[in-house]
């Protein structure tokens, strides 16, 4: 059978249809029946969709296709399913309790989980370009215009170099970023991080043996594990679609197509590094620290609170995993630009921490 020809050649206008589509549905699920436990999972589940779509449409089954397309959807799948069970086990999500009787804000929130309420528009424009960017390596290889042989495609035998080095970088991804959020929740969930304490110092539980050994884990060694771990598995997805380019014969527009899906690993490290991730945990956890332990009624077994906060950010890597040996001696030249530890995630106790006691002062009078 050939493939399906939908809208144009790389399946772009296909793909963003069907995401709108999907996020659309699950906004109108989640505000007919006043249910926000399936923000997230609609969220991973798409990109699920996306690529069980694309691997249908194109018809083409070759290894790469397929192996690319179990990747993300096993990708998918994994943090869909842990984010469900999650937020069922915690209870209603809390970022919506305050609009989830206002249309149009939980419509905003529903589509992009943030810290502001913005205009609905921008909301959608937002989720939804974010998993039909994300996706775009794998939206490209699956068309007709990467893997039709009938129509310039091309299949270079699975097993190039780009082949071997994306599954290796998409795995040693995956398990980083199954492991930190299984430890996180562990230690969560069973209540057994003190409140003056960083994560990085709890002992890590193994589930091979029925007792708890003193092993820090990933969060000893990054601040933002699940992360990185996400990080690598766009960049291994974006390798190992890229082999029709590099190894094979393809038209100059598609391997310009190919090429350009670099945008999907860039607009990930982008977004957790100055958008939806890092910049929501950094200044967050510092003010919680630092209020716990200079709030007006902090008690005194929470003294070292921001000592010891202090001390965790000294001595782990904001994003790449690094052995606090290694991380905690290097200049801070270093640890600021070729580490990422940007400036715009710094504390500053004149300034924020002020902020922070007026606020903690004022919340407590209402």
């Amino acid at each position: 059978m050939s493939p399906v020809h939908a809208l144009d050649r790389f399946y772009l206008l296909l793909t963003l249809l069907v995401t709108i589509g999907y996020q659309l549905l699950g906004f109108a699920i989640a505000w007919t029946l006043q249910f926000d436990k399936i923000t997230d999972f609609t969220g991973g589940t798409c990109y699920l969709t996306s690529a069980l779509l694309a691997l249908l449409a194109g018809n083409t089954f070759h290894a790469r296709n397929i192996v690319a397309s179990i990747l993300v959807m096993v990708w998918a799948a994994r943090i869909a399913g842990f984010l469900l069970f999650r937020v069922l086990k915690m209870g209603s999500d809390t970022r919506f309790d305050e609009i989830r009787s206002h249309f149009w804000k939980f419509f905003g929130q529903m589509l992009w989980v943030c810290t502001s309420p913005l205009r609905v528009f921008c909301e959608t424009l937002t989720l939804v370009s974010k998993i039909w960017t994300v996706s775009l390596p794998l939206t490209i290889l699956n068309s007709p215009a990467v893997s039709d042989l009938a129509s310039s495609g091309s299949n270079p035998k699975f097993g190039t170099s780009r082949d071997i080095a994306g599954i290796i970088i998409w795995t040693l991804g995956f398990v980083i970023e199954t492991v930190a959020d299984a430890q996180k929740y562990h230690y969560k969930a069973n209540k057994i991080i003190p409140r003056s304490q960083p994560t990085n110092v709890i002992p890590f539980p193994t589930y091979f043996v029925e007792k708890c050994l003193t092993v820090r884990g990933l969060w000893a060694w990054s601040r933002h594990p699940p992360y990185f771990g996400e990080i690598m598995c766009w960049w291994g997805i974006w390798i190992l679609c890229l082999s029709p380019t590099t190894n094979g014969q393809l038209p100059s527009s598609s391997r310009a197509a190919q090429y350009g899906s670099i945008v999907s690993p860039i607009f990930t490290l982008v977004l957790l590094m100055f958008g939806s991730g890092v910049p929501t945990a950094e200044k967050p956890t510092a003010k919680r620290f630092f209020v716990l332990s200079k709030g007006q009624n902090s008690r005194e077994e929470h003294a070292a609170a921001w000592e010891n906060y202090q001390e965790y950010l000294r001595k782990t890597s904001i994003l790449i995993p690094l052995p606090p040996w290694l991380y905690r001696p290097l200049p801070s030249i270093i640890k600021r630009t070729l580490l990422l530890d940007f400036p715009i995630y710094q504390f500053d106790e004149s300034t924020d921490g002020a902020a922070a006691l007026d606020e903690a002062k004022n919340s407590r009078r209402e």
